[in-house]
């Protein structure tokens, strides 16, 4: 069985980050260690909510598990608290990969045009810095603008998206996958392989709906897939199908929550596809 370590915080409540990483990543057939670097009530659409920082747990977890000897098949980032702990989590990277070791980088920090509220202007350049260690990174567009220097584009051609990729791939990274990518009036994911210097995309149905969380399910299934051994291709298209359907289940039941999508109830198909 391959053994992954998930960095990113969890939200008690709210489907999102390892709320969804750990049981989803479980299921697959992969077991999935965690490092927390927050603790939240709920995610941050709620009022009111609380936020435990866990910046000084980072290192001494990952020096217990090197005294131990555990080895890692991937290592996979989400949402960081700060600049700051983004230069802690590549130390802990340095610490923990090997010659075959997969890293894939969720650079959780942007949607819809704008930063989340907690970073602030130089939180890109760290992140872009996490990136650059990454075997695979999985930004939306906005990400990839604030990741580059490319000013944020809502209306774009084909062009915009395969500089932005060029661009992503400079950084560091061997692979990237775009998401969220709207061209001709098709809606899906683009990847772009470095070494190759190719292109391909899988496109999927748009839902007239969104929720909190879908990136993260993506990331998540993307990297489960991964590790059963499944292609680029073949794990792009698996996270995108289920994302949809997850978010076509929620959307139909009456009464569903509005803060995080009904994944739970989808996992029987997504184990099918493995």
């Amino acid at each position: 069985m391959k053994r992954i370590v998930t960095i990113q915080d969890i939200s008690c409540l709210g489907k999102c980050s390892l709320t969804v990483a750990l049981p989803l990543i479980s299921a697959m057939g992969v077991e999935a260690a965690i490092i927390p670097t927050a603790v939240l009530s709920t995610h941050t659409m709620f009022k009111n909510f609380t936020c435990k920082d866990l910046d000084d747990q980072i290192v001494p977890i990952t020096d217990h598990w090197k005294q131990e000897g555990f080895h890692f098949d991937g290592i996979y980032t989400g949402y960081l608290a700060s600049a700051a702990q983004v230069k802690t989590v590549m130390s802990v990277i340095d610490k923990l990969k090997t010659d075959d070791t997969m890293i894939i980088v969720d650079p959780a920090m942007a949607d819809n045009g704008k930063m989340y509220p907690a970073f602030d202007s130089d939180f890109p350049k760290e992140m872009a810095k996490l990136c650059g260690m990454a075997d695979v990174i999985l930004p939306n567009i906005t990400e990839a603008s604030f990741l580059t220097g490319t000013p944020y584009k809502e209306q774009y051609d084909e062009a915009y998206i395969r500089e932005l990729l060029r661009k992503l791939a400079a950084l560091g990274s061997k692979t990237v996958i775009l998401k969220g990518v709207q061209l001709d009036g098709k809606y899906g994911v683009l990847c772009y392989d470095a070494a190759s210097d190719s292109y391909s995309a899988y496109w999927h149905e748009k839902l007239p709906v969104g929720y909190h969380g879908t990136g993260d399910i993506f990331s998540s299934v993307f990297v489960g897939a991964r590790m059963r051994g499944k292609t680029i291709e073949e794990s792009v298209r698996i996270a995108a199908d289920y994302t949809v359907e997850c978010i076509r289940v929620t959307n139909d039941r009456k009464g569903s929550n509005w803060y995080g999508v009904d994944f739970e109830t989808v996992i029987p198909k997504l184990v099918e596809k493995l």
